[in-house]
């Protein structure tokens, strides 16, 4: 992944606004702030598949990494904290956020064919 040249972004999104698509979004703190701090939540959220048509979509500088929001018919789906980027041999826009040390902290990902259900070595 490279960071993210939000032009190239937003390129994208537009690309596959008003389309049937597949998301993939997932954010974390892991089992890192447990290790830290006994006494911290480990908190996550994670969706696969999500088939959606967004009408819209935007990707925004939060000052040292990026938002981007979906507008959909009945709300919104985003992720904040976004930093890295590709567009991968299957033509999908894969976006995460990573903290200091690199640690996956977000991820979001837009797909005109599904995801794989099952861990998949070239994903």
């Amino acid at each position: 992944m490279d960071a993210i040249q939000q032009k190239v972004v937003q390129e994208k999104i537009d690309q596959l606004a008003n389309k049937e698509v597949y998301v993939h979004l997932e954010t974390t703190n892991g089992a890192y702030a447990s290790h830290f701090d006994e006494n911290a939540y480990n908190v996550g959220a994670f969706i696969r598949n999500a088939q959606v048509s967004y009408q819209h979509g935007k990707i925004v500088s939060t000052g040292g990494s990026y938002r981007v929001g979906l507008k959909l018919d009945l709300g919104w789906v985003y992720a904040e904290g976004l930093t890295d980027y590709e567009i991968d041999e299957k033509n999908r826009l894969l976006m995460a956020g990573h903290d200091r040390e690199g640690r996956l902290m977000v991820a979001l990902e837009i797909s005109e064919t599904p995801f794989s259900h099952e861990a998949d070595p070239d994903e």
